[in-house]
């Protein structure tokens, strides 16, 4: 049976915000801990309310060793994580959220450009984690939205990886991200952001079709999807994305978790 080290689980907190256990390092990702019904600024006039509660509060976590931020948007990092999260932990993000969170005391960032990384040391072990560019809005709405990366995490023993996983952030489909099976290797598990979120009229995450997409090109053994149900701006269900994949048939194991849940991210 696989000891302690060899686990790698999530502690799935609601949206995209995930406790990551990943061997010897423990991670969090797009710290948002709003409530129902509290409303999260995304710039240029844009707000979004929350329809549920997070299943994880600053009080709960565990010492981290890094935060993954994937952009600066008020439902991936808000007020209260500003207030309560230790600023000494080293925060791995692109270079425009780096400068924002300069600026609210989180010194200790790594602002990284696609396909750069960061390293974590552990005893023995290290955790890579190399981003992944992303495209968060279509034509204008590029210069609109802030910049994106996905984050692929690689936990490496004696100079192998023995496991890897992509947490995709909020991009939306696009071929050049089978660039993450040409630079880094196949995947053990897949996390798509999805919900189809709208802004001015436009789609701006993933919806069904092109997670399924994004599944069908990447070919993980696992996919764990997140970030489809907590605000007003999702626009497609869980349930289309599972129905969308199992049309096509699609290989692998889909895992769903509920906010508050831990499931493995081992095949």
């Amino acid at each position: 049976m696989a000891g302690a080290r060899d686990d790698v689980t999530m502690t799935f907190g609601g949206n995209a915000t995930m406790l990551l256990r990943i061997s010897g390092f423990t991670l969090l990702t797009d710290p948002s801990f709003l409530h129902r019904g509290d409303r999260a600024y995304l710039g240029k006039g844009l707000w979004t309310k929350r329809l549920t509660d997070p299943a994880l509060q600053p009080t709960q976590l565990p010492p981290l060793d890094a935060i993954v931020l994937s952009h600066m948007h008020g439902d991936h990092w808000d007020d209260i994580a500003t207030r309560h999260l230790d600023k000494a932990t080293p925060v791995v993000t692109t270079q425009e959220a780096a400068r924002r969170l300069d600026r609210k005391g989180f010194g200790a960032t790594a602002d990284l450009e696609p396909w750069q990384q960061h390293v974590l040391g552990g005893d023995g072990e290290e955790l890579r984690v190399t981003a992944v560019p992303g495209v968060h809005g279509p034509g204008p709405l590029a210069r609109v939205l802030p910049p994106v990366m996905g984050s692929v995490l690689e936990l490496v023993r004696d100079g192998a990886v023995s496991w890897r996983g992509y947490i995709s952030g909020d991009t939306l489909y696009r071929p050049f991200l089978g660039e993450v099976l040409e630079r880094c290797g196949p995947l053990d598990v897949l996390i798509p952001h999805l919900g189809g979120t709208k802004a001015l009229g436009l789609t701006v995450t993933m919806d069904a079709r092109q997670g399924a997409d994004l599944v069908e090109l990447l070919k993980p053994p696992v996919t764990v999807p997140v970030h489809f149900d907590d605000y007003d701006r999702f626009r497609s269900p869980l349930g289309d994305f599972l129905a969308e994949v199992g049309r096509r048939q699609l290989p692998g194991e889909l895992r769903t978790v509920g906010r508050g849940d831990t499931v493995s991210l081992r095949a």
